[in-house]
């Protein structure tokens, strides 16, 4: 049964799709042993996915309740057999717990403690017992259901709505646990944001221009409350966006015109695939090229300019970050603007337009929701970039204007807060929280500006 429980999702659905094939052949058996004088309120194929669906959803429901309680239950039960020696309190629980864990697991080799070995050995036991016990319980659930549902068919039975109204019921359960997960992003953020507020004050950390979270053990040291000014770190955000968007948004909406407008359909074929390959490249390697490629060169040709660039600087992360960014503009944008109706060229050109006064006049302003919805992906895109400013921008948090300088994000400080083992009442690391408070606000206004942009500008047609 072990083994079997690696399989449990196959099997079920082996057991589902046998189902589906019996519940057709039934629902048709019906109606030639009535001579055809019968007739079915829906479909064959309706009862047999409704056969189906009776069978594999309880079953994936009590599969999926196991899987969350399985550690927990598992844990309670080998504590209860240790003796109270070993599980004096939660503290020894714990690092009892996860020397078995890892002896089981591999990572680390067998103990010289032979307790240790022992309850090992026994865990195991007690998780192949409650595995096999559960796959034996949830395959004959499967099966009892789906068995149970076939001898419920008959010609009355309203399976077309039976089965449309669980669809119906998965989809708004689906949709439901989006928005709840959604909702706990907000407040998990929210709350903790909270708590770092209460210990230092929301305007400094808005409007304040020394960012140094470094917390000092004691009193006495340097650096001891910490500086929570975040504004360097929201103009280093801004500056690198702004430059990505700079090489972004003029070539990938270039690149969509000529692609949707002039370009011959040979010519598409091959160069939109290959312009989309840029957005399948890892970020890291962009971060390698910006590290090893492009900031030397623009710091060997500032010299040769008399200019001191930096190593690290926002001009080189920008550039790349709007290179990796291009393919989000151009392809969202080629699709939008090759989706406008040609029956509007067609009448552009009728009233004696060129090409470019069509583009202008006609396909841009069709196309113009769709084309800001591309815009804003990329912008979102480029703000929660983290390895190209890692690798090309730096850590530093400087408050200038200059490109040419070192600066940071605010996703990289989010990672570099949480880097590590961190204490999480300190306000080093629930600055992390507000930081991305800050962020989840900014992309809620730009969503905003981007849908009165679109209501402003939107065409309809008939």
């Amino acid at each position: 049964m072990t083994i079997l429980y690696s399989y449990l999702l196959p099997i079920l659905l082996i057991v589902a799709g046998t189902a589906y094939a019996a519940g057709r052949y039934r629902a048709r058996r019906l109606v030639a042993a009535a001579d055809g004088t019968v007739r079915l309120h829906s479909l064959p194929s309706h009862y047999g996915v409704l056969a189906s669906l009776a069978g594999l959803l309880p079953a994936l429901f009590c599969y999926g309740l196991w899987l969350s309680v399985e550690t927990t239950v598992i844990d309670s039960r080998l504590i209860k057999e240790l003796p109270p020696t070993q599980v004096a309190d939660s503290g020894h629980q714990s690092l009892l717990l996860n020397d078995i864990k890892n002896l089981l697991a591999g990572t680390t080799t067998i103990s010289k403690d032979n307790t240790i070995n022992e309850a090992a050995d026994r865990y195991q036991e007690i998780r192949s017992t409650f595995r096999s016990l559960v796959t034996t319980a949830v395959v004959l659930l499967s099966i009892g259901l789906s068995l149970f549902c076939l001898q419920a068919i008959k010609p009355s039975l309203r399976a077309r709505n039976l089965v449309e109204g669980t669809i119906r019921l998965l989809l708004l359960l689906c949709s439901g646990i989006a928005i709840l997960i959604t909702l706990g992003i907000l407040f998990s953020v929210l709350f903790e944001s909270i708590r770092f507020f209460r210990a230092v004050p929301i305007l400094d950390f808005l409007f304040g221009l020394d960012w140094s979270p470094q917390m000092a053990i004691r009193a006495d040291q340097a650096g001891s409350s910490g500086a929570f000014g975040a504004v360097p770190i929201f103009a280093g955000t801004f500056m690198i966006a702004a430059i990505a968007m700079l090489v972004a948004i003029p070539i990938g909406l270039l690149a969509a015109i000529y692609l949707s407008e002039f370009a011959s359909t040979q010519v598409r074929t091959v160069v939109k695939p290959l312009l989309e390959i840029l957005a399948g490249i890892p970020t890291v390697v962009y971060g390698f090229f910006a590290a090893l490629t492009v900031a030397p060169f623009i710091r060997d040709t500032g010299t040769l300019f008399g200019l001191s660039i930096a190593s690290e600087s926002a001009l080189a992360a920008g550039l790349v970050m709007g290179i990796m960014i291009i393919p989000f503009v151009s392809s969202l944008s080629d699709d939008v603007i090759h989706a406008v109706p040609q029956s509007l060229r067609d009448g552009s050109y009728g009233l004696g337009a060129t090409t470019f006064e069509t583009i202008r006049h006609v396909i841009f302003p069709a196309a113009l929701p769709g084309i800001v919805s591309g815009i804003l992906l990329a912008v979102s895109r480029a703000i929660g970039e983290t390895m190209i400013v890692v690798m090309a921008a730096g850590l530093a948090a400087n408050l200038t204007a200059n490109p040419f300088e070192a600066v940071t994000t605010v996703t990289v400080q989010i990672v570099t807060l949480l880097v590590g083992d961190q204490e999480f009442d300190s306000p080093k690391t629930l600055a992390a929280f507000a930081l991305g408070l800050v962020l989840f606000v900014f992309t809620l206004i730009l969503n905003y500006i981007a849908l009165g942009i679109v209501r402003k500008y939107r065409e309809h047609y008939e």
